[in-house]
């Protein structure tokens, strides 16, 4: 099955104003596993309404909603990359992944659910969170195959072993948990972009003992975003990889509705070109987390975390 048919294309502002119509990612049909043409997904869209795992500010279970809204503004063609993901892959809505907004471990198993079922048939996900612990049952289902690489743009590493007299189960513990439950190759994981002050340095000590590449932002600045991310792409080499962008990656300058901002990120140019430099990476998922639109009434962040998903759709559908 070829990509591109015209069922799945986005609605154009020419035909039908972007501030109008019922908002869907990228204005792109929605469908529910019953519709008929479900069967011709190749990749698609999902929220995660749910920050169950948020340690401190809260807001992300707000994000996909707020994405939904602002993704009526992007256009189907880049014009840097030259890429049209809709003309090369079926791209869909497919809805919000139902959380329990209390019980953890029903939502990490109603997310791991629904994505084994779209692995099963082989669609492509790009995820909008939610709090960072959504990877976690996204990459349960995923690396059913075996263990992934992963590329993660973030400025923490969520690499800690437990919360508050061990809850193990947070945005802060997903990828020790990943490692630890074999579904990343800790040999093929690379985090790019570390700062902020810190409790302790234990995150980082394991997660090097363990074999992960640790960039912090001192080195990514010094070497520079082609340097940096030529080196990303042999850590992970040509096997299976899932990309994870904490948009906290992103000085809160220009994305402020997140819930642990860090100063001394990236900007938003460069924020995009990181992921256009994953051309060539087998990618096999991405997602996009923790925007919290409470802490940004005027919709910068989401408008710039929607524009970094449209980035990754771009990767993903060139990949395949």
């Amino acid at each position: 099955m070829s990509g591109g048919d015209p069922f799945f294309q986005p609605v154009s502002g020419m035909d039908l104003p972007r501030f109008a119509g019922v908002p869907t990612f990228m204005r792109l049909p929605g469908l529910t596993p019953d519709d008929p043409r479900y069967a011709d997904v190749q990749m698609g869209l999902i929220g995660i309404p749910w920050d169950g795992g948020t340690t401190n500010r809260p807001g992300p279970r707000h994000g996909p909603r707020q994405l939904r809204d602002y993704s009526t503004m992007i256009r189907a063609m880049n014009p840097v990359t030259g890429i049209n993901p809709f003309a090369l892959q079926n791209w869909a809505d497919l809805g919000d992944v139902p959380p329990n907004p209390v019980d953890i471990q029903d939502s990490l198993d109603r997310v791991t659910s629904f994505y084994r079922a779209l692995h099963a048939q082989g669609i492509t996900p790009m995820t909008a969170g939610g709090d960072h612990l959504i990877s976690l049952p996204i990459l349960r289902a995923l690396a059913s195959d075996g263990p992934l690489g992963l590329i993660q743009f973030d400025s923490h590493t969520d690499l800690f072993d437990s919360y508050f007299g061990g809850q193990k189960f947070t945005h802060g513990t997903p990828f020790r948990r990943a490692v630890e439950e074999g579904l990343v190759d800790p040999k093929r994981f690379v985090q790019i972009g570390i700062r902020g002050t810190a409790y302790n340095v234990d995150d980082i000590e394991w997660g090097e003992a363990q074999g992960i590449r640790i960039i912090r932002i001192e080195e990514f600045f010094e070497r520079g975003i082609k340097d940096v991310m030529a080196e990303v792409r042999e850590i992970v080499g040509t096997a299976p990889t899932y990309c994870t962008y904490d948009i906290d990656f992103v000085d809160p300058a220009f994305a402020p509705g997140t819930g642990t901002p860090e100063i001394g990120g990236p900007n938003s140019f460069q924020a995009q070109q990181v992921i256009r430099a994953l051309q060539g990476v087998n990618l096999i998922g991405a997602d996009l987390v923790e925007v919290s639109p409470p802490f940004d009434p005027g919709g910068n962040t989401a408008w710039l975390g929607v524009s970094l998903m449209f980035e990754l759709m771009c990767m993903l559908s060139a990949k395949a």
